[in-house]
């Protein structure tokens, strides 16, 4: 069959299944294979052109991949749709000409380059018929920073690069933010996917104040991304020769460490006698934290083989998300071995943190990033022993109301409580603060500034650093550790005593993993849902009132299209809790966010009798959420696939819970297996798909937990039921 065949074939496909949809994306791959796109493979291409590679070809067409809420981040592969030399070519080459068009007469422009380790190694086996070997096979964030500089210097822009003379380095997205303003450059870049898998990747744009841009500039750097066909460039070699791509100091980056350790050396307190483990899961962490920590001699030890690896080869799942209770296993067993109370943990791009505290009974218990913001907060403005600052608290709408009670009882500070997810809002308040000496109720500087927050493990500490960073809160917890250790007391019983003071209050975060083009049109149709015909009842209780942040009567007209995508968030009150919904700007995924009000009842319980009183109302509220939300769109989902982890995609949920489950009873009572082991490979080959690419069992430990309780009857007598429920519990 001929190239022209083969296309004729395919875009006949395309809009028998797609309609107009395939027509337009029949029209992008003949612009591809046409050779019209810079480095756009089209040899790769013409091997999409098979009957059962039409859904991979119009997903990785259907649309130019989004500027989101942290930038574009996606799938590495191969379309528009992807995260590529292409995409990344145009995104540049687009941010160079905004940046010219916002700066006319500049002509010493600078711009700051980070990235993070991850190698695109296709775990997934999307990309297996194209054999062993392909243009992004082995591709990493190094190597599209290398080709972000030869855009830059082709511009005629100057960039600083990590280590230039090195194909071996990385730099934390705080660090990037806090250099982009010592160097007084125009903006910057980094090549990371945060915490996602690494068969992911992404470009996060900074502007002049460290920070990522709002509506409209975000819209406008975006129409100058999608136009960018043209792309200028110098070698890479040429442009060290130039001087034109230049490393970074040392000096500059020992500033950034002082900055913390400035703000450690304030607190007073005994030489700590115990280190902490701390776990940058295999991305850039140890130049940040790791330094900071060095610098201000409090000790930690780091778990084996998980320093900086773009496999991410060590974390279960391989997701190096803090989020993720199981990505820290690896470090608890190491902490367990070195009889250490506390694990702490960043993404590979350092600006999330995770906290995991060992309780007396030697269990491990996991801190979200809402009770980690209520811990740094009140120990930086109430604890007696703490800093007791005043000044400006700022957090989003779907973080802890905790916060709210902490700044009313400290007195003389302000909040800011209600901004739309992202950091980026954040960041344009301070920005904000700067030009005009106030942000609505809000009048102070942005030097007042003692903590903002975002319940996705977020904290910033100094107005220096325009984003999220780990490393002050992994400072504070240490510190907090150390002290209460002497004490004989755990962050957890700290919580407790917050709890007990501010309140009842519980949030719970869900995420709905619906991948592809189904996903897209199931998340549409659950927003329009909502909002077309919102719930009276909701998780059984009577909704109040519904905020939609589209309602441009309410929160005004958009200002840009890409206005729409982070206000595309419907908040439902009840008396008892406040719901929030909204789609992810940067993954296939639906979120909302569960937050319970202290009742007009109070509690009687204490300590953790209270704690899980609140935890088991909030998680039954998000549980009811989950299904109610799926049953939107036709999806039915019980509670052995609501327990599996919110990584798996929906679908494969539903696949386990209505195929494997069945399957695993049956074979328990036929007396299939001898050993666990010969049940734990017949499962491993059930599930290989769960989660492409990794071990899916420990996956299945909470839901397998779940099904031996349900079947104890029946089951309980089978010596191999028993051997199953030690391994699961």
């Amino acid at each position: 069959m001929t190239d022209s065949s083969a296309m004729t074939r395919i875009s006949k496909l395309l809009v028998e299944r797609y309609a107009e949809s395939g027509w337009q994306v029949a029209a992008r791959v003949r612009s591809w294979i046409s050779g019209k796109m810079p480095y756009g493979c089209p040899e790769i291409i013409l091997q999409h052109l098979e009957e059962q590679h039409v859904d991979l070809l119009f997903d990785a067409f259907r649309q130019v991949l989004p500027f989101g809420t942290g930038g574009r981040r996606g799938r590495v592969g191969y379309g528009l749709n992807r995260l590529n030399r292409t995409t990344v070519a145009m995104t540049v080459q687009g941010h160079c000409q905004y940046l010219r068009n916002a700066n006319p007469c500049r002509r010493d422009m600078v711009v700051v380059i980070a990235h993070d380790v991850r190698v695109f190694h296709d775990i997934s086996g999307i990309y297996e018929f194209l054999g062993n070997s392909h243009p992004l096979l082995g591709v990493s964030s190094r190597a599209f920073a290398k080709l972000a500089c030869e855009i830059y210097v082709g511009n005629g822009i100057k960039c600083y690069l990590p280590s230039p003379f090195t194909d071996h380095a990385g730099m934390t997205t705080p660090e990037l933010s806090y250099l982009i303003g010592r160097l007084h450059a125009v903006g910057g870049i980094n090549i990371s996917a945060s915490h996602n898998p690494p068969d992911d990747n992404g470009i996060k744009v900074y502007d002049q104040y460290g920070s990522q841009p709002v509506a409209p500039h975000d819209q406008q750097l975006a129409d100058s991304m999608e136009q960018a066909i043209n792309v200028l460039s110098t070698p890479f070699d040429q442009a060290l020769q130039q001087g034109m791509v230049v490393g970074i100091s040392e000096a500059l980056h020992r500033d950034y460490v002082k900055m913390y350790v400035a703000l450690h050396d304030e607190i007073h307190l005994p030489q700590p006698t115990a280190s902490v483990v701390y776990t940058p899961l295999c991305g850039c962490g140890l130049t940040t934290v790791g330094d900071v920590f060095e610098q201000a001699e409090l000790p930690f030890l780091i778990p084996p083989n998980q320093g900086p690896d773009g496999m991410f080869s060590v974390i279960p799942f391989k997701t190096p998300n803090p989020e993720v209770f199981q990505a820290t296993e690896p470090a608890r067993a190491f902490a367990d071995s070195k009889s250490v109370g506390i694990v702490l943990s960043s993404d590979p791009d350092a600006d999330r943190v995770g906290l995991e505290v060992k309780l007396r009974d030697g269990s491990w218990y996991h801190f979200d990033g809402n009770k980690i913001a209520a811990v740094l907060c009140y120990f930086l403005m109430l604890d007696p022993q703490g800093p007791q600052r005043k000044g400006l608290v700022i957090k989003t709408l779907v973080t802890t109301k905790m916060l709210d009670v902490i700044v009313a009882r400290v007195g003389e500070s302000w909040i800011v409580d209600d901004l739309l997810v992202g950091f980026k809002y954040v960041a344009d308040v301070l920005n904000t603060l700067d030009r005009d000496g106030s942000y609505r109720h809000v009048t102070c500087s942005s030097d007042q500034l003692v903590m903002a927050a975002e319940e996705s493990h977020g904290i910033m500490i100094l107005p220096a650093i325009r984003e999220k960073d780990a490393t002050p809160a992994c400072m504070y917890l240490a510190i907090l550790y150390q002290r209460l250790r002497r004490e004989g007391k755990t962050i957890l019983d700290y919580y407790l005593h917050l709890l007990e003071q501010l309140g009842g209050y519980a949030d719970v975060s869900r995420s709905i993993m619906m991948v592809g083009v189904d996903g897209v049109l199931r998340k549409d149709r659950i927003m329009a849902s909502l909002r077309g015909k919102p719930p009276e009842v909701l998780a059984g209780h009577v909704v109040r009132k519904v905020i939609d942040f589209w309602d441009e009567r309410v929160f005004g007209p958009f200002v840009s299209e890409s206005d729409k995508l982070p206000r595309n968030v419907v908040q439902i009150c009840t008396d008892q809790y406040v719901i929030t919904v909204r789609p992810s700007g940067t993954e296939p995924k639906l979120k909302f966010y569960c937050q319970l009000l202290p009742g007009s009842e109070p509690s009687f319980a204490r300590g953790m009798g209270l704690l899980n009183e609140l935890h088991e109302k909030a998680n039954s509220i998000a549980f009811l959420l989950y299904a109610e939300l799926l049953s939107l769109v036709g999806v039915s989902i019980g509670q052995v696939g609501l327990l599996l982890p919110d990584i798996i995609d929906v679908d494969r949920k539903c696949v386990f819970e209505q195929k494997t489950v069945p399957k695993l009873r049956e074979r328990l009572l036929g007396g299939s297996f001898t050993h666990l082991n010969e049940l734990h490979a017949w499962l491993e080959e059930e599930v290989s798909d769960l989660i492409p690419g990794t071990d899916s069992l420990l996956a299945l430990k909470v839901p397998v937990a779940y099904l031996c309780n349900e079947w104890s009857d029946e089951l309980g007598s089978i010596a191999l039921y028993q051997d199953l429920r030690k391994w699961a519990m």
